[in-house]
Order: structure tokens, then sequence, then C-alpha cells
């Protein structure tokens, strides 16, 4: 009878150390499982900060090439040249299909985040046109949305620069994706 109570004890032993162990490999591969993270706010955040500082870089870079009186008349006469030819080769009816709406010259408004009010704030800094808010600071920006008082200090302008320059150049058609892309500022 010795040899029946040694047997089930053995068994009992083999039994209990194989659940234990089926218990610790599953403890331990659920362990190694990696979570997945969704970082798509946090890539929204990014992109628009680097849009702020592809803004500044290119404005610090204009400003560099212009140091000399030379190139500083050779950049009014480019620059007069440029504009002409954007007015001139603005098209009402590209920008109309690619954003759904009538779009008039240099109506700030089409930036978004940028309504009636703020689009004043800007006409009196003498920002009125597509190229001049593109070759304006973010931390400008910032400035002249400080100047109309605490309600405009919520919104971000980080962007605003980067679609004014697609407006100036008539990019409306990736000017509508970004847009849309980034739903209105809102994340």
């Amino acid at each position: 009878m010795d040899f029946e109570n040694i047997n089930i004890s053995y068994l009992v032993i083999a039994g209990l150390a194989s659940i234990i162990s089926g218990v610790l490999g599953y403890l331990i591969g659920k362990s190694k499982e990696i979570p997945i993270v969704d970082n798509s706010a946090y890539l929204n955040i990014l992109e628009i900060e680097n849009a702020k500082l592809r803004a500044d870089l290119e404005i610090c870079t204009k400003r560099l090439s212009s140091s000399s009186k030379f190139q500083d008349q050779v950049s009014v006469t480019s620059s007069t040249i440029n504009t002409s030819l954007a007015k001139r080769q603005f098209d009402s009816e590209s920008a109309k299909i690619a954003l759904g709406k009538k779009i008039k010259m240099d109506d700030l408004k089409i930036v978004e985040g940028i309504g009636p009010k703020i689009e004043g704030l800007f006409h009196k800094f003498n920002i009125k046109t597509w190229e001049a808010l593109s070759e304006t600071t973010t931390d400008k920006c910032q400035e002249v949305l400080n100047s109309g008082g605490d309600r405009y200090r919520i919104h971000d302008p980080a962007s605003w620069p980067m679609q004014a320059k697609m407006a100036f150049e008539g990019l409306w058609k990736e000017l509508a994706e970004w847009q849309d892309k980034h739903k209105s500022g809102k994340f």
C-alpha cells in the first residue's frame, strides 16, 4: 500500500508542477507582448512644429541672403516681379475647385484659423497679402494675436505662414489636403 500512496503523491506533485509551470509560462509570455501605442496626435503636433520651424528657417535664410545692398535691390525687384506674376497667375477657378468655395486674391481668411477679426489684426500690422503672411515669423504672428487681447491668445499660428505660402504659390490642392488632414486645427 505504500507504493500506491507514493505513486499518487508523485502524480499530484507532477500535476501541481505542470499547472504552476503553465501559469508562469502564460504570465511570462503575456509580459513580453508589445503594446500598440497610437502616436497620431503627437505626430500631428510635431508636423505643426516642423511647419513653424521651416517657415522661420526660410525667413532667416531670406534675411541672410539679402544682407548686401545689391542683394536687397535684386530681392525687391524679384519680389515685385513675383508679386506681379502671382497676381497675373492667380487662378480663382482652380482655388474654388480645390477648396470648394470662391476665393479672392490675398484673402487671409482661407488660412485655417484666421477669421475676419484676426485678418483685421494682421491688416493693422500691414500684413495684407499671402506673400507677406508667408514671410512672417510665427513669433510675429503671435505678437499680432496678442495685440488683440486675451481672447486671441488661444490660437496657434504655427502653420499660418506655411498655409499662406501654399496659397501664394497657388498650391490649392496641397492646401486643401493639409487643411483636411488637420481638421480645423483640432486633433
